[in-house]
């Protein structure tokens, strides 16, 4: 696997994971995944995190994972290199002093050139693999916000900045869904969207983290526009 080393020191390590890449195994299938690549450069690594426990009985180690990307999504991610590092990261991520931004393309024209969706997200009563913020929901709702600002549009498609100040499961995707503008080529929320603008993958990247070090110190991660995310900016620049 060829991965980008976008940051590291002695306790962090964050890398550019490519698009189609599982940040860890399922325990179902066999496929490479971005944690052998890090156990193979970084044994150490081993036994850093906390596992993936299922109701089945399946135990999934996630060495040194203290957030997730989808299989689809690239960019930054961030690795713990040992077991206090991982539980700081943690902390921060759960107390919201990591800023993540992303960028995204989705189908359709905004209305406003910045805005935020602020809507609990629940799980989807149509299908069990979804999240839902529209009305409907079932189970726990919980808190979720997103803020955005449109890049760059056309009547068909907008490009935006999008920094989610919560961490639920498929945010983006869901909240762009429930407001009529799901992410381009998204199979699961946006079935029914023919692919476009050339991707062939969910049009969704990790663009930057800025996070506090455990010394204390601030830095900002940032992992360059995937080659698909270029492409796209020109053709929607052309008129698409």
């Amino acid at each position: 696997m060829d991965i980008q080393i976008l940051y590291e020191d002695p306790h962090i390590l964050a890398v550019d994971k490519p698009a189609g890449l599982v940040v860890h195994s399922d325990g179902r299938t066999e496929e490479p995944t971005l944690t052998q690549w890090a156990l193979h450069h970084y044994p150490a690594m081993q036994g850093v995190g906390e596992p993936l426990v299922f109701s089945d009985g399946r135990v999934i180690d996630r060495p040194g994972v203290v957030h997730r990307l989808d299989r689809e999504t690239s960019g930054v991610l961030l690795l713990a290199k040992d077991q206090e590092t991982f539980l700081w990261l943690k902390h921060e991520f759960q107390n919201r002093h990591i800023s993540k931004t992303y960028n995204a393309f989705v189908y359709g024209a905004l209305k406003e050139a910045r805005g935020v969706i602020d809507r609990p997200i629940g799980k989807s009563r149509g299908d069990f693999r979804r999240w839902s913020a529209q009305p409907g929901a079932r189970g726990e709702l919980r808190e979720a916000i997103t803020e955005y600002s449109v890049l760059g549009s056309s009547p068909e498609f907008t490009f935006l900045e999008v920094r989610p100040k919560t961490g639920r499961t498929h945010q983006i995707r869901v909240h762009f869904k429930a407001v009529h503008h799901p992410v381009v080529c998204d199979k699961l929320y946006a079935p029914n969207h023919k692919p476009a603008l050339g991707f062939e993958r969910l049009a969704l990247h990790a663009r930057r983290l800025e996070l506090t070090r455990p010394s204390g110190e601030r830095i900002v991660i940032e992992a360059p526009l995937a080659s698909d995310f270029l492409r796209a900016q020109e053709v929607l620049a052309a008129g698409a």
